[in-house]
């Protein structure tokens, strides 16, 4: 499900994609939320925090030209732990946070999330969705709708089934960052990237 988008920028950009939870924002090392949410899950605004570096890596690839697309697997809706809005209020709290300091704009382009999981409890999300990380579809989704060169995009995310899912949308396995593996945290990911252009 998409959150809102910038406007105003030509066909054919190349983007960073973005996984959020531990990529971005701290997720498991939180306090773990009440059931049905699982550790991990951040399901209230006031527990956004940033991880060191993720403002300045994003400040770096979008000042270098790159649109920022968060894609996120949100299978705590489907598993009855959140609502679509109660996502929202989060990715609206981390827009906020990606805010280039100098400029006062934010450096989020838009924000795609999956609510879908095929064990889910809650009856409109509880199945498989070609949305879901490892799957290709948020990426694609975001491609088509923001005009975005996947051939020169690139990706950062904290799990193998990000670098899966960028993969899977066509983008070189070379340009899928793994956090942990190709790259200590967003500082070095954004060097990486900018290294390779």
């Amino acid at each position: 499900m998409r959150g809102s988008a910038m406007s105003g920028a030509t066909r054919g950009d190349a983007a960073v994609f973005l996984d959020r939870d531990d990529t971005l924002m701290a997720a498991r090392a939180l306090p773990a939320p009440p059931p049905p949410a699982a550790p991990g899950d951040v399901v209230d605004p006031s527990l956004v925090r940033l991880l060191p570096g993720a403002l300045e890596g994003c400040v770096r690839l979008r000042r270098a030209g790159y649109r920022l697309v968060v894609v996120s697997n949100q299978g705590v809706v489907a598993r009855g732990g959140a609502t679509l809005e109660t996502v929202g209020r989060v990715n609206a709290r981390l827009r906020e946070l990606l805010t280039d300091p100098a400029m006062g704009e934010g450096l989020i382009e838009a924000v795609y999330v999956c609510p879908f999981h095929p064990k889910g409890t809650v009856a409109e999300f509880a199945r498989e969705h070609p949305w879901r990380k490892p799957g290709p579809g948020m990426i694609e989704a975001a491609a088509r709708d923001l005009g975005l060169d996947l051939a020169r995009s690139w990706l950062i995310g904290d799990a193998p089934r990000d670098i899966e899912a960028g993969v899977a949308a066509g983008l070189a396995a070379d340009r899928c960052v793994l956090l942990g593996r190709d790259a200590r945290d967003m500082p070095e990911a954004a060097s990486r990237i900018l290294a390779g252009r």
